[in-house]
């Protein structure tokens, strides 16, 4: 059905700015596995737009570099599935809906008062878990077919940019990289 949605969809995740932004979102994705394989105990997050890509985390620029290079080389090569990540926002977005739905669900007919809201609860519980095992496939496959794009056509890297900021309260600094890519 997904995948049905995703044909339908096809002229809007096609546009040039959405296709860039799916492209960017996958070479992030890649590039980041790549990153935990080589980094122990890796802390980042990414956000991609139409230009390139953010990663937050404290990780070298030559070691970014080196898994942007390689995560787009193997891309090119028929490694698609890089693209898909299982700690991406897609999936919390989509657990976030799915328990959301679930709570619905469970409530809906509810009274007001205290008593069947304490007797609706194993309900709730099992509706929302139910859902929550249900939403990390289907978070998987939103990304393959809806926020990401494994194949990474004219994609090419133009720079990488690195960028320190405070973190307030923390005494630390939070490491920003740019990634500007340009095709796609």
């Amino acid at each position: 059905m997904i995948q049905y949605l995703a044909i339908l969809a096809a002229p809007f995740l096609n546009l040039p700015t959405i296709r860039r932004i799916r492209r960017n979102h996958g070479l992030e994705h890649a590039t980041i596995h790549l990153l935990s394989r080589q980094v122990k105990n890796l802390s980042m997050a990414g956000r991609s737009i139409a230009s390139g890509f953010y990663l937050y985390g404290n990780v070298s620029t030559e070691e970014i570099e080196k898994a942007v290079h390689e995560a787009l080389d193997r891309m090119r090569n028929g490694e698609h599935r890089l693209a898909i990540h299982p700690n991406c926002g897609t999936g919390l977005v989509t657990a976030g809906i799915m328990s959301g739905l679930a709570t619905l669900v469970g409530t809906t007919g509810m009274k007001q008062g205290v008593m069947e809201r304490l007797a609706r609860f194993p309900t709730i519980v099992l509706l929302s878990t139910f859902s929550l095992i249900v939403s990390q496939p289907l978070g998987l496959a939103f990304q393959q077919h809806f926020t990401t794009l494994g194949e990474p056509g004219d994609l090419a890297v133009v720079n990488i940019t690195r960028s320190e900021f405070p973190i307030p309260l923390g005494g630390q600094r939070l490491t920003v990289h740019f990634v500007r890519t340009t095709g796609g």
